[in-house]
């Protein structure tokens, strides 16, 4: 594990205590070197503090935090994740699931995916050889799988798993999006961050692997995330169709 790495993985946590010191310690055992941003919504829980232990016992110069004072969405705390990474010089930006949902042996994968092949964005997908999810239960399979297909219907995109939340984003991709224009913060959020890209050009892969329903703590999942989503999906269509879906001012 080295203090330097081309690579950053963003966690966004809320109440993780029971997952959080164990994924980053399955992403610093990689053979890769990944180094890690948890960008937490004021967890009651203590998983800050957690991290903060972390930082200071064993990983200074790898494991980073940004704490914000509430909950304010799983979009926000990307983005906020976005440009912190961005203010410095790692090349592939991640998304992750603190609760093991997402394997950390993948994340060599979706990074040979931009680094070898030359993809600008590799989305780890739950639905491109069939469905390959654990332990959820079937009317939320049923969902997710169904809101995948809805999304390519209503806006073309050739992506099998349009939410996913396992990602890596080359640099040029976040710098190139007007992340202060991304409206969505919760499953519509990773609809709108792969459909801007792909408007914008950029080459897309997703990458097989095996969703697991999370073991610990407690899922943050609800109704109105969905119903972001389902209207969010409308409204992006119709922003590109009126050319509001632009790169970046200054890019």
């Amino acid at each position: 594990m080295s203090d330097s790495s081309d690579s950053i993985v963003l966690i966004p946590t809320y109440n993780e205590k029971e997952n959080i010191e164990n994924i980053i310690r399955a992403v610093f055992a990689l053979e890769k070197d990944f180094h890690i941003l948890v960008i937490d919504d004021g967890s009651p829980d203590g998983t800050a503090s957690i991290v903060k232990s972390l930082m200071l016992e064993e990983f200074g110069g790898c494991l980073f935090i940004e704490e914000r004072k509430e909950k304010l969405g799983l979009g926000t705390a990307y983005i906020h994740g976005f440009k912190w990474a961005l203010m410095r010089s790692y090349d592939y930006i991640f998304e992750m699931d603190a609760d093991f949902s997402h394997n950390p042996e993948d994340l060599p994968r979706l990074y040979a995916a931009c680094h070898d092949e030359g993809y600008d964005l590799s989305v780890g997908s739950r639905y491109v050889t069939g469905v390959n999810v654990v332990n959820w239960p079937i009317g939320r399979v049923l969902m997710s799988y169904f809101a995948s297909k809805y999304v390519r219907v209503i806006t073309g995109l050739n992506i099998k798993d349009t939410t996913a939340g396992f990602v890596c984003y080359r640099r040029k991709v976040l710098e190139t999006i007007d992340l202060d224009r991304v409206r969505f913060k919760g499953y519509a959020f990773q609809i709108e961050m792969k459909y801007t890209a792909h408007v914008l050009g950029f080459k897309i892969k997703e990458v097989s692997v095996i969703f697991v329903n999370r073991q610990l703590g407690t899922s943050k999942m609800n109704t109105s995330i969905f119903g972001e989503a389902f209207f969010g999906v409308i409204d992006l269509r119709r922003r590109k169709a009126t050319g509001k879906i632009k790169p970046h001012p200054e890019k």
